[in-house]
């Protein structure tokens, strides 16, 4: 990937259990960029305790997507975090956006804070089939919270890989609550892929490869 005096701005795109964080996380490692999940974001914001952590659980635990409004104000304060740091790279979003309003919200907040010239998008595409799969057999680690995908390797594991901790399901994995956050990724991510594909911005990556492969991919598209 050329260097930019402009911090890089990778949104990835994919079905829940495509491999979006993962592939996230190695991108943030190898570049040295900020890394934001909404999905681990409103997790987290479920913990304050008020209303909107309530109401996070309770729309999240039926699979359901959570408003804009509260996905943007996550989102433009963790922004303004990054603008503030020192040599900052860029940053990495996965998990959004994922309404029309979102994507032209966030269009105007790279503007705003001046890294709208320096934009990747990409799509981890696996067919629905095999998101079902994934998702309903992934694990989560107990202590650490790190997500174990459904592939290759992982498969295997009886404990965290990371810290050694206990592997349990994730609640908002249910197979109804799969099932309807799929059935919302028709209905409203694929109009935004749609938005951005039709400004010749977004790069495809098969993700039923290996994690190692689908990287290497992602690697040579954004070479």
């Amino acid at each position: 990937m050329k260097t930019s005096k402009i911090p890089i701005s990778i949104i990835i795109f994919g079905r829940a259990g495509s491999g979006k964080g993962t592939q996230a996380e190695l991108l943030a490692k190898k570049f040295r960029l900020e890394h934001f999940s909404s999905g681990e974001a409103l997790r987290q914001r479920q913990k304050v305790g008020d209303f909107t952590a309530k109401k996070l659980k309770e729309v999240m635990n039926k699979g359901k997507f959570v408003p804009e409004s509260t996905v943007c104000k996550i989102w433009m304060d963790k922004l303004e975090e990054f603008k503030k740091k020192r040599n900052f790279e860029g940053w990495i979003y996965d998990g959004g956006p994922r309404f029309m309003l979102e994507a032209k919200l966030l269009d105007i907040a790279l503007r705003w804070y001046e890294w709208h010239k320096n934009k990747k998008f990409i799509l981890i595409h696996i067919s629905k089939k095999v998101a079902l799969d994934r998702l309903t057999k992934r694990r989560q680690c107990k202590k650490c919270k790190k997500l174990i995908p459904w592939i290759g390797k992982f498969k295997n594991l009886k404990k965290c890989d990371k810290c050694g901790g206990e592997l349990m399901y994730r609640l908002d994995d249910k197979p109804s609550a799969i099932r309807k956050r799929l059935e919302e990724f028709e209905d409203h991510i694929i109009p935004v892929i749609n938005y951005y594909k039709n400004q010749g911005r977004v790069i495809k990556i098969n993700g039923e490869q290996s994690i190692e492969n689908v990287f290497k991919d992602i690697l040579k598209a954004l070479k």
